[in-house]
């Protein structure tokens, strides 16, 4: 039997803070794939369109991606837009996750083509269920399509 790294899972997040408690909630729930950030849009593009390529980074895709959506410089919108136009990316399943409530944000991001939007809970008891259930649907439930 050959074995088959689990692919990463890949947070898009600016913010340390933030990165730092969904570690913690990943570990709680015993997430198994490895665990990639990238702090900025322009980062998460340059893994994703180049992986493989640059030193340091990894040779595989992502199995989900988690993108923060209202970062400086090239934000979520546009990572998302780039994902889903690019044949290479857009079947990767697009978590957006995000302190924002408004309607238009989650309308643009469903428009673009976001598989699912969180919002991301202020009580870290609520960010760690959200988390749980994502590994649950994303990792165990669901049938993702194989990454090339």
């Amino acid at each position: 039997m050959t074995y088959t790294p689990l692919k990463p899972v890949l947070v898009v997040e600016d913010s340390a803070e933030d990165f730092t408690a969904l570690g913690r909630a990943f570990r709680k729930h015993a997430l198994q794939n490895p665990v990639l950030r990238c702090e900025d849009g322009d980062q998460a593009l340059d893994y994703l369109l180049g992986y493989g390529k640059a030193v340091g980074w990894p040779q595989v895709l992502p199995s989900i991606v988690l993108l923060d959506l209202n970062m400086p410089g090239t934000d979520g919108r546009a990572v998302l837009e780039v994902m889903k136009t690019d044949p290479r990316l857009s079947y990767i399943p697009v978590i957006v996750f995000s302190t924002s409530t408004s309607a238009t944000d989650i309308d643009d991001c469903y428009q673009l083509g976001a598989n699912s939007y969180l919002t991301k809970p202020i009580e870290y008891a609520a960010l760690e269920e959200k988390i749980r259930i994502t590994i649950q649907y994303w990792l165990e439930s669901s049938e993702l399509p194989r990454l090339l």
